[in-house]
């Protein structure tokens, strides 16, 4: 059970709920909502990060996500869990401002377009505070959804890194990137 305090949510009216019988159309509201990372769901962020990334994260990576507040946050749609986002904070090269790296976000393909990748990214812009000069994340180049996701919410391609990824092709990886300030 999530407490209140850790959880925000919406509520949208999709064309059909990927719930629902295939051969049905139903017409009701989704509700959408996120809550914290603890040590009792951890596992479904790590459930949810091998099949949506192709990165082996390690045992430190996932005590950070612990460590993470509000910059961690798991996904539900109809309360199951369907999506992960995980964000840290980085020192700007002036030193005076930050930026904010996101690390993953992702969501299972059949809850995909229903809002919930809308709504964790909505979550990471919150977390904008006034020293906060960019949004900013790696993403694999023939991920032509994800990209086209990102660029609909104003972020642009601003950098190519080659052999970014490892055991994968391909290995090569844009930056995304959005001014806040």
């Amino acid at each position: 059970m999530l407490a209140t305090s850790s959880m925000a949510s919406v509520t949208s009216t999709p064309d059909a709920d990927p719930q629902a019988n295939a051969t049905e159309t139903v017409r009701r509201p989704a509700l959408i909502a996120l809550g914290d990372v603890t040590r009792n769901n951890l596992q479904q962020a790590r459930v949810l990060n091998s099949v949506l990334f192709p990165v082996n994260y390690n045992v430190r990576f996932y005590q950070d996500i612990l460590e993470a507040g509000d910059l961690a946050q798991l996904a539900y749609f109809n309360d199951v869990c369907v999506g992960t986002v995980y964000c840290r904070r980085d020192p700007s090269d002036d030193g005076k401002s930050e930026k904010i790296y996101i690390l993953t976000l992702g969501v299972l393909a059949p809850y995909r377009r229903w809002g919930v990748g809308a709504k964790m990214l909505e979550h990471v812009l919150a977390q904008v505070i006034p020293k906060t000069t960019h949004v900013y994340l790696h993403v694999q180049t023939s991920n032509t959804e994800a990209i086209s996701f990102y660029e609909k919410y104003g972020f642009t391609k601003t950098e190519t890194v080659k052999e970014y990824y490892k055991n994968t092709d391909p290995a090569d990886a844009y930056i995304l990137e959005k001014k806040v300030r």
